[in-house]
């Protein structure tokens, strides 16, 4: 590839690493980048390539943020989270998007529509301090495993649904939720990588170079995080519904 096509892609991985750290939806950014300036790259490929790049970014800024939050994570979220994003990629071939589509856009609506008229929701200072019942750590495993599996197949949203799934569960503030998020998340590409690497579905020499730079963009938007607080990731968050529920909607019109 020409230099300025190396430059257009490394700074697109920077870029989806800030928005992957801050609020999740980095693949928005550089799937689409990755197919538009690579002539004839399969999309699968794209996919794959996308997974190690988003792997490493997602994991620096998880490294970043637990350090500083201490959410409640443990090795069964993880565990499960790597398991069913890996179920997912292998069943994506006999799932249409476009099917999902539908689905997906009313409940990004039903999300920025619920968090839009409770301005306290995950914004609360003491959020998350008591103890959870056993009931609710099923339930967050289960919302683990679930979503996971959508990432697998599907992918957008997966970062703001783990957020939404966990500040309701655990009754605790967005930052809390957005470090748990990204260990989740973390995993679940790493699961989606490992299916397309053993399909053969994945451009290493391209995506390490682009990890480098998503690993930046991810250190960036973590430390943007920690700054901004609950108050930020929920701006971020309904941002990410108005961008993804109307890139969806023009995608299922247009189709």
């Amino acid at each position: 590839m020409e230099p300025e096509l190396w430059a257009v892609l490394i700074a697109g991985a920077a870029a989806a690493g800030w928005v992957d750290a801050v609020i999740g939806g980095g693949g928005l950014v550089l799937i689409p980048l990755l197919l538009a300036v690579v002539p004839g790259l399969a999309p699968a490929t794209a996919l794959g390539t996308n997974k190690l790049v988003g792997v490493s970014g997602t994991a620096s800024a998880a490294w970043t943020l637990v350090r500083r939050v201490r959410p409640r994570i443990t090795p069964w979220h993880v565990v499960l989270a790597l398991a069913c994003s890996g179920a997912g990629a292998l069943s994506a071939s006999l799932i249409d998007a476009a099917v999902m589509r539908p689905v997906i856009i009313a409940l990004l609506l039903a999300v920025g529509t619920f968090v839009a008229l409770r301005p306290s929701f995950g914004t609360a200072p003491a959020a998350g301090g008591g103890e959870v019942g056993r009931w609710r750590r099923w339930l967050v495993l289960l919302a683990v495993g679930v979503i996971a599996f959508y990432d697998g197949i599907f992918g957008p949203g997966t970062g703001m649904f783990l957020i939404m799934a966990f500040t309701a569960l655990l009754s605790q503030d967005f930052l809390r939720s957005a470090a748990m998020a990204k260990v989740v998340n973390a995993s679940t590409n790493l699961g989606a990588l490992l299916v397309f690497a053993w399909g053969g579905h994945v451009w290493w020499q391209l995506g390490l170079v682009l990890a480098v730079a998503n690993i930046l963009g991810a250190q960036l938007g973590a430390r943007t995080v920690l700054g901004g607080g609950a108050k930020l990731v929920r701006f971020a968050l309904l941002s990410v519904v108005i961008v993804m529920s109307s890139l969806l909607t023009w995608q299922e019109i247009s189709s």
